[in-house]
C-alpha cells in the first residue's frame, strides 16, 4: 500500500512515515519545512521528501493520505486531496486503527517533559528485555530511531494535547486509548487551539474517560490544574509521584513563585517519591510507598528531569518492570537531542541546543543548569518561535522565566508588541545575535540557544563563528 504524508517532517509524522514502512508500506511525503534532526532520520531510511508546492505528488494517487495538523483549508494539497476524493486520514487515527488497536499503549502526555519522559520509558522497557513499540515527539540518543513498531505488546508513545487535523480538532491522544497514562503537568499552552485552561482540561479527561479499568493513570501529588481533572472522574488504579529537595530550597522557592507552580511537595500522599541526592539533580534515591527501592545516577541535572524519570519508573512498574532494574537502567540514559544538548566544548566555552517551548520549560532548564553550573556565566538565547509564546499571552511571566540566566539575548522577529516591550536586550537579525555573542564571549561562559524551531540554523552558526 502507498502511503502519501503531508507535513512529513512534522516529529509525529515522521514517527508515522517510520512505523508505516517498518509495516511494509511504500511512503512518500512532503513538508514545506525540512530540518535536522528530523530530515536526517527520513534520509537514512530512504524516505523521500517533497516540496508541499508540487501537485504532481498526488499522481498516480496513493491510497492513502495521511494529514498532518500544520495544513489546513486553503493549501493547495489540501484542496486537491478533497476535490479529487481521495481516500485521507490523520496521522493519530491511522496510528490508532493500524498499530494500537491490539496493544499495551503507555502514553506519556503533560505540557511539559512528554518526548523526554517517553524517551526514558522505551529505554527502560528495551533494556528490561522487551521489544517496545514507541513513537517520540523527538530523537532520543540512545534509540536508533524516534519510532519503532516493536514486537512486543507494549508501544510507547507521546501523547500531545495539539489537535490532529484540519477535520478532527480533538487532542490526538485521545485516538491512542492506553493502559498506563502519565499526566507530568498540566498548563495553558496552544493558544492557537485552546481558548483557556479548561478546554484544554476538558481534552485530558476525555483521555482518563478511554483508559480501562484495570489501567493506571501516574500524576503529580497535589497539581491543582491536574486535580481539576481527575475530579471529574477516573475509572482506574491512581499512582501519584512527588519529588523532595532539601538541598536547594532557596533556589527551588524562587522558581516556585516565579512561575506560579500549581504543584506542591507532599509525600505523605504520593505513593512515588524521589529524594535528592545532589543540588543539581544528578542523584536521587526512588521510594515506592517510603520504601527505597533504587538511586538514579545519572549526567543531566534539573528537578524537571529526575521528575520525568520517577514518572517513567512509576510507568514501567505498571508494566512489570522490577523498579530496581528502572534505576540501573536510567542511570546509563544518554538524553534526547535538544535537551539542554551539549553541541560544542572548546577553550572553557559550552554551547547548548534547547527545544524549548513555554516559560516553565525554559526556567526549569535554566535553573537546572545553575544548580550544576554553579557561578559560571549562563548566556540564553531565546527565540519566542510557539504561537503561544509569540503572542505575548506569557507577558512578563516568560521574562521571569528567565532569571537563572546572567544575560538574555532575545530574537523579537515576528513577536507581538506586548512581548517585545519586555524584552530587555532584543535583536531583528541572528546575524546581530551571534556577532554580540562572538563579543561577549569568554572562557566559564555556558551559552544555551533556546528555541523550538530552526533558529536560521543558529547554533552551527555560533560554532564556526566561535571556532568551537
Amino acid at each position: 500500500m502507498q502511503l502519501h504524508i503531508l507535513g512529513i517532517c512534522g516529529t509525529f509524522m515522521s514517527g508515522i512515515a517510520l512505523i508505516a514502512r517498518q509495516l511494509g508500506h511504500t511512503v512518500t511525503g512532503s513538508d514545506r519545512h525540512s530540518y535536522p534532526p528530523i530530515s536526517t532520520q527520513l534520509a537514512e531510511q530512504g524516505i523521500d521528501v517533497m516540496a508541499d508546492t508540487d501537485l504532481s505528488q498526488l499522481t498516480p494517487a496513493p491510497d492513502w493520505v495521511i494529514i498532518g495538523n500544520a495544513l489546513s483549508r486553503g493549501h493547495p494539497l489540501v484542496e486537491a486531496v478533497l476535490e479529487r476524493g481521495l481516500r485521507y486520514t490523520s496521522g493519530p487515527q491511522w496510528l490508532a486503527e493500524h498499530v494500537l488497536h491490539q496493544r499495551w499503549v503507555l502514553a506519556c502526555a503533560g505540557t511539559h517533559g512528554k518526548t523526554t519522559t517517553s524517551s526514558m520509558l522505551a529505554w527502560i522497557l528495551q533494556q528490561a528485555g522487551h521489544q517496545p513499540g514507541y513513537l517520540i515527539g523527538g530523537v532520543a540518543k540512545d534509540l536508533p530511531v524516534s519510532a519503532q513498531l516493536g514486537r512486543d505488546p507494549f508501544f510507547v508513545i507521546e501523547a500531545d494535547e495539539y489537535d490532529c487535523a484540519f477535520f478532527d480538532k480533538r487532542a490526538k491522544f485521545v485516538h491512542y486509548r492506553p493502559r498506563t497514562a502519565i499526566i507530568n503537568n498540566l498548563e495553558f499552552d496552544h493558544a492557537d487551539i485552546y481558548s483557556d485552561l479548561a478546554s484544554i482540561q476538558r481534552q485530558f479527561h476525555h483521555l482518563l474517560r478511554t483508559i480501562p479499568p484495570h489501567g493506571c493513570v501516574i500524576s503529580p501529588s497535589n497539581h491543582a490544574n491536574i486535580d481539576a481533572v481527575l475530579a471529574q472522574g477516573v475509572w482506574c488504579q491512581q499512582d501519584t509521584i512527588t519529588l523532595n529537595n532539601t538541598l536547594n530550597n532557596t533556589l527551588n522557592n524562587t522558581l516556585n513563585n516565579t512561575l506560579n507552580n500549581t504543584s506542591t511537595n507532599n509525600s505523605a500522599s504520593a505513593n512515588w517519591r524521589a529524594s535528592l541526592q545532589a543540588a543539581d539533580s544528578s542523584a536521587f534515591t526512588v521510594y515506592q510507598h517510603e520504601q527505597a527501592v533504587g538511586t538514579v545516577r545519572w549526567s543531566h541535572s534539573g528537578e524537571h528531569n529526575a521528575h520525568n524519570a520517577l514518572a517513567a519508573i512509576a510507568a514501567a512498574a505498571h508494566a512489570g518492570v522490577d523498579p530496581a532494574l528502572s534505576c540501573d537502567i536510567l542511570s546509563d540514559f544518554s538524553g534526547v537531542k535538544r535537551r539542554l544538548e551539549c553541541i560544542a566544548q572548546r577553550q572553557g566555552i559550552t554551547v547548548y541546543d534547547d527545544f524549548a517551548h513555554h516559560p516553565t520549560a525554559i526556567a526549569t532548564t535554566l535553573a537546572g543548569l545553575r544548580a550544576r553550573v554553579g557561578q559560571e556565566r549562563i548566556i540564553a538565547v531565546i527565540e519566542p518561535c510557539s504561537y503561544t509564546m509569540r503572542s505575548g499571552i506569557h507577558g512578563q511571566r516568560l521574562i521571569e522565566a528567565t532569571q537563572a540566566a546572567d544575560d538574555v539575548l532575545w530574537y523579537q522577529a515576528k513577536s507581538e508588541a506586548t512581548l517585545e516591550q519586555a524584552m530587555t536586550r532584543s535583536f531583528d537579525t541572528v546575524d546581530a545575535i551571534i556577532a554580540q555573542l562572538v563579543s561577549q564571549a569568554q572562557s566559564g561562559d555556558h551559552i544555551v540557544i533556546m528555541s523550538n524551531g530552526a533558529f536560521d540554523n543558529i547554533q552551527q552558526r555560533l560554532c564556526n563563528k566561535l571556532q568551537l
